[in-house]
């Protein structure tokens, strides 16, 4: 007896069914064909953005006289019905009609009959889902950047707290100069704020109508594009029908920008998870954030940053796929475009999710000020203060460089810091020492003196809170 082959694809044909496109083919499309190629288990989630568009293409319809008004009232009242359907999850979804437009067609069609079958008219699916994933991004966009202001102002409210707070400075993760943990936060306030810039750039690259380049040639009606585009928000219509239809750049332009996002969450979930290390002990992380051991009672690990870790590299991933699946697309549409949703729709999740988590996270973190402070003292960090001194003094800075490094050895070997040698042993490597150097080598004086814009001294940090409290506050009353 023949055994039945899962994975043929003449299997199990859905005779029942008509496709939408089904009047050029004899038979139906294979049940695993239908299962490998459908996309409406992933494409639902634009399902708002689709009946947006379809109603504003259904008024341009009829204002062009190409419907009817009759035509388009019954548009109107079955897709407000179907988009009630969906909210209330009442809304069935058909493998069958592949993807979130077909469905939507198809149930409109039910509910009001010619007239949905009319809706179609001028436009195809290609420069449709063009239209879908425009409409749903640039509202993602919009979420993503007032997510990126929640989580400057989570910062913010730290180091407000933490202006004067002296912590280590590192390079090559070496303590290199005393800093403000203060300042540390407003750092990532910066990189954020570039993040926001970035996205706003992307935002106005897909904020461009495609719709009215139907498959690919433009159509034979006689549409307004403008005026769709004008219902829909955009600030204006892309202007070749074959660019229109096969553009995804603004995808991988957005994957672009959120791998960025990420790639400063996973520069600040590094240094949380060393903070948090037993070695270091600057700071301990809310308790729900974190997560202990099967094994060791003792445990308290930082798993949300260590997660967050993780998923930048899951979102440059999906930037690298979209790249590889765009390169060797010969124009206009083709089925491989099918492929950037899932990667794009998981970009957005994550990050939204991660920043979700930052923002609630970053406010509740316990700083332990005398631990940050007794490792900054470890590493020499005011040596540089004390070269600086030196040339100030009119010694030559190569010169303050040499005699300042024979100071630290010293003090190695006596197993001290630079401010405990006596003015007597500073004297041995410099007759321009005075009793003043003392002030050069104390950890406030070091923050203190670098009192410019940029700077790590208190009342820079100060000034730039106050900065950023008014530019926060403007944002959100916008």
């Amino acid at each position: 007896m023949a055994q039945h082959n899962p994975l043929s694809v003449h299997a199990d044909p859905l005779a029942s069914k008509k496709e939408a496109w089904s009047g050029r083919f004899s038979e139906p499309m294979a049940e695993f064909v239908l299962r490998y190629t459908a996309s409406v288990n992933f494409d639902k989630r634009m399902a708002e953005a689709d009946i947006a568009g379809s109603v504003a293409h259904a008024k341009m319809l009829a204002k062009c006289g190409i419907i009817s008004k009759e035509d388009l009232n019954d548009i109107e009242r079955g897709m407000r019905q179907i988009l009630q359907e969906i909210k209330e999850n009442r809304f069935e979804w058909k493998l069958e009609l592949e993807d979130v437009h077909l469905n939507i067609e198809a149930r409109l069609t039910e509910l009001v009959g010619d007239a949905g079958k009319r809706l179609h008219t001028g436009r195809s699916r290609n420069d449709q889902v063009a239209l879908d994933i425009r409409l749903y991004l640039r509202n993602e966009i919009d979420q993503i950047m007032d997510l990126l202001s929640h989580l400057q102002k989570s910062l913010l409210t730290v180091a407000e707290k933490n202006i004067d707070t002296i912590m280590p400075g590192y390079t090559h993760m070496q303590v290199a100069q005393p800093v403000t943990l203060g300042h540390h936060c407003l750092a990532y306030a910066e990189m954020f704020e570039r993040d926001r810039e970035r996205l706003a750039d992307c935002r106005k690259r897909v904020n461009r109508s495609p719709l009215g380049a139907a498959a690919l040639a433009g159509t034979t009606y006689p549409i307004d594009r403008e005026y769709t585009a004008e219902l829909l928000g955009f600030e204006g219509v892309t202007q070749n029908s074959l660019d229109s239809v096969s553009d995804r750049d603004f995808a991988i332009e957005f994957c672009s920008c959120a791998s960025l996002i990420m790639i400063h969450i996973s520069r600040m979930s590094e240094e949380l998870i060393y903070w948090m290390n037993t070695n270091f002990a600057y700071i301990m992380l809310p308790d729900r954030f974190t997560t202990g051991s099967s094994i060791m009672p003792q445990k308290k690990n930082p798993d949300v940053p260590e997660a967050a870790r993780g998923k930048s590299g899951r979102v440059v991933g999906h930037l690298m796929g979209l790249l590889m699946l765009m390169k060797g697309q010969p124009l206009a549409y083709n089925k491989d475009n099918q492929e950037d949703k899932e990667p794009l729709f998981d970009t957005i999740d994550t990050v939204k999710d991660t920043l979700r988590a930052f923002i609630e996270m970053i406010p509740g973190i316990q700083v332990n000020k005398a631990r940050m402070r007794e490792a900054v003292m470890l590493g020499y960090p005011t040596a540089t203060d004390f070269a600086d001194y030196l040339v100030r003094k009119g010694l030559p800075f190569r010169d303050a460089h040499e005699a300042v490094g024979c100071a630290v050895r010293l003090a190695s070997e006596k197993g001290c810091g630079l401010h405990d040698l006596t003015l007597e042993e500073l004297r041995e490597f410099s007759d321009k020492v005075g009793e003043d150097v003392y002030d050069s080598l104390t950890l406030e004086g070091s923050i203190a003196s670098r009192n410019h814009t940029g700077g790590t001294a208190p009342s820079q940090v100060a000034k730039q809170v106050g900065i950023w409290k008014e530019r926060l506050k403007n944002r959100a009353h916008k």
